[in-house]
């Protein structure tokens, strides 16, 4: 059977009220992509309404990601990725949360992504999430009830970053503090340093800077199972 990772993606393109535009972070999909196929797995997207995701964060001097852009199956599976009802959990091996501030507005109350996850995690698969996409591990709570990131090392973009970037008042919450409050044992390096950590089959990174390294750890995760 094909090894294949899960890629979610943000619907949500509108960053609070400021009048700017938002989405998923590229970087952080074109980044652990690469890494993901170097290592022979397949690359496969799902977003929260499906279709195609609001992007963020293109830089036209990133080769990587301009590669990524440019890769026709790449771009048509972009343009119509399925819903979490739309996909068979059973078909990953691990599903990764990419960020991009509009994680912040959808990916808590995403359960159709959250039971696909769950699915994965508790098959023996990996979840992993980068920068603003561990909003997705704020309600994601295990067949048992707990919640997954309760007693784990995770990292997140910080409160830090997040005040720096001039953005605290405008994201519904605060995730590094809101992870914290769901027993996370929060893991950090100073601000936009690349960090990440994984921890029980859940892998986590702090920023952008960090994405390649959490596609690393799923791949070292996996091959240890």
């Amino acid at each position: 059977m094909a090894k294949k990772i899960l890629f979610a993606l943000t619907s949500h393109g509108t960053l609070g009220d400021t009048g700017r535009k938002t989405g998923y972070y590229v970087p952080e999909v074109a980044h652990p992509a690469a890494v993901f196929r170097r290592a022979g797995y397949e690359v496969e997207y799902v977003s929260v309404q499906g279709g195609a995701a609001p992007r963020d964060g293109v830089n036209p001097d990133d080769t990587v990601v301009a590669d990524f852009l440019a890769d026709p199956a790449t771009a048509e599976a972009l343009r119509a990725t399925p819903t979490a009802a739309e996909i068979d959990a059973g078909a990953y091996d691990a599903i990764y949360y990419a960020g991009g501030h509009g994680t912040m507005w959808d990916f808590p109350e995403a359960t159709g992504l959250a039971d696909v996850a769950r699915a994965i995690y508790e098959r023996g698969g990996v979840v992993a999430a980068v920068c603003h996409g561990p909003a997705a591990l704020v309600n994601l709570r295990l067949s048992d009830g707990s919640h997954l990131v309760d007693g784990k090392q995770v990292s997140s973009f910080t409160d830090e970053e997040e005040d720096a970037v001039g953005l605290t008042g405008v994201v519904p919450f605060l995730l590094e503090s809101k992870l914290t409050e769901r027993g996370a044992k929060f893991t950090r390096a100073p601000k936009f340093a690349a960090h990440a950590v994984a921890d029980s089959r859940l892998v986590t990174g702090q920023n952008p800077a960090s994405a390649a390294r959490v596609a690393e750890l799923v791949v070292e995760q996996l091959g240890a199972r």
